[in-house]
């Protein structure tokens, strides 16, 4: 399953047209411990670069903002009660939302991980 990333520090997971949206493991180590996660609801409809998500940690509240447009068919639950699940599993559990792609030629403004890291390596 190929993994995208954003200069903002999501990365999007794509399995055919429906892609799974987090933060990276280098953001959520900027933003302190997690307090609380503001999710889209399913059903949304997203354009690429709108802010669904809200995380606000210790440090301060940060928008997350989606990589591709499409609309929103799933979100983490499990975040409610646990948004400490993003600290400690930002690119797995710790994921936001499943979008479906409306234009998958969004993705090819993405970096893949290794641009990504040398991205994240330069800041």
């Amino acid at each position: 399953m190929p993994r995208y990333f954003t200069e903002d520090h999501e990365w999007i997971d794509v399995d055919g047209d429906v892609g799974t949206v987090g933060i990276t493991d280098y953001a959520q180590s900027q933003l302190g411990d997690i307090t609380f996660v503001e999710l889209p609801e399913k059903g949304d409809t997203l354009k690429k670069g709108d802010a669904p998500c809200v995380v606000d940690s210790v440090k301060a509240a940060s928008d997350v903002y989606a990589p591709v447009s499409g609309e929103v068919v799933e979100v983490n639950g499990d975040l409610d009660g646990e948004p400490e699940l993003v600290n400690n599993d930002a690119e797995g559990d710790g994921w936001f939302f499943k979008i479906r792609l409306s234009n998958a030629d969004e993705l090819s403004g993405l970096m893949d991980e290794d641009k990504y890291s040398s991205f994240v390596d330069n800041l």
